[in-house]
């Protein structure tokens, strides 16, 4: 039986068993949400531990008590539409590559702020989000402060079987965002060839590819050489995090990127994108191992490859 069957036939257990066992883990919550320095909220869900922390002015939801180790999101209470990390700003470089998408699919919703940015930025868009941990879902609309506007869905299931049941209906989105890893655990049966394929399938004929990565593991040649497999050439975005953008059909000419690029800047310099940024990050150089073996379904180390440092990336 394929690895991906066994973690989808999983996942769907955990969810058959509702809230009330997601609830019934360790729980934690400060009386006082409004604390300045702190954990404002601990719980231990079906599928990881949660920390909500306040430090002056910046909220994190983390998989790590630690501090700053394992920040899956971060907002500032203050200007809740500046985006704090650089991966957020890097995707939203799709909008490079397609500067007027009319149906978007997300999978991983964390603290919710890149679908936050979009809904505002975009408030005809069709949004779809989903998210297999309806823990983190809760925590987003109440730690930060996720408002799914009413053409936003939240789907509370395991990424792969969304789209696999999606293929059937061909929605044809027109964005599709990866960003279901975490700092120290990817789900593997979401990095092969044959998942990278269903999704290709539910994605409209010019489609954009958007996926959050990283650069500094040995995962770096299998992934990269699995994503040109399946979609060829790809611009390639790093600052900490890598992200992999691409488009069906072809990638867009410089004078098309540079043209989508001054539509959008404004609205991405009031969230903190400076002007230039993301251009000056765009490059399709191939600096991976070009004999890295495809990651498929029957071989997909990608956790042990994530362990080890890549030399010399």
């Amino acid at each position: 039986m394929k690895r991906w069957l066994l973690t989808a036939l999983t996942a769907a257990a955990a969810m058959s068993l509702g809230a009330s066992s997601t609830q019934a883990g360790s729980f934690f919550e400060s009386p006082n949400v409004s604390a300045k320095t702190g954990v404002l909220h601990e719980e231990r869900s079906l599928y990881r531990n949660l920390f909500v922390r306040q430090d002056g002015d910046e909220r994190c939801l983390l998989f790590r008590a630690r501090r700053n180790v394992g920040r899956e999101s971060c907002k500032l209470m203050s200007n809740p539409d500046h985006l704090i990390f650089d991966y957020t700003h890097m995707m939203l470089a799709a909008l490079y590559v397609d500067p007027a998408p009319k149906k978007i699919l997300i999978i991983g919703l964390g603290g919710a702020t890149i679908p936050d940015a979009l809904q505002k930025m975009m408030p005809g868009v069709q949004l779809d989000i989903v998210e297999i941990d309806p823990a983190v879902d809760r925590v987003a609309r109440k730690y930060f402060d996720f408002k799914p506007g009413p053409r936003t869905r939240v789907f509370v299931e395991d990424g792969r079987v969304f789209v696999k049941r999606a293929a059937r209906q061909k929605p044809n989105y027109d964005l599709v965002m990866l960003d279901a890893f975490a700092e120290d655990y990817i789900p593997e049966h979401m990095l092969t060839r044959e998942f990278l394929q269903e999704v290709k399938s539910i994605m409209a004929p010019r489609g954009v590819l958007a996926a959050n990565t990283w650069s500094t593991s040995e995962l770096y040649d299998y992934e990269s050489a699995t994503y040109a497999d399946v979609f060829g050439p790809f611009y390639n975005l790093k600052s900490g995090n890598r992200i992999i953008l691409t488009r069906l059909g072809g990638l867009p000419a410089p004078e098309e990127l540079r043209a989508n690029a001054a539509k959008w800047d404004p609205q991405l310099l009031r969230r903190g994108v400076a002007r230039g940024e993301l251009m000056g990050m765009i490059n399709t150089r191939v600096d991976w191992d070009t004999k890295a073996r495809v990651l498929t379904d029957q071989y997909s180390p990608s956790n042990v490859l994530n362990a080890r440092k890549r030399g010399g990336g």
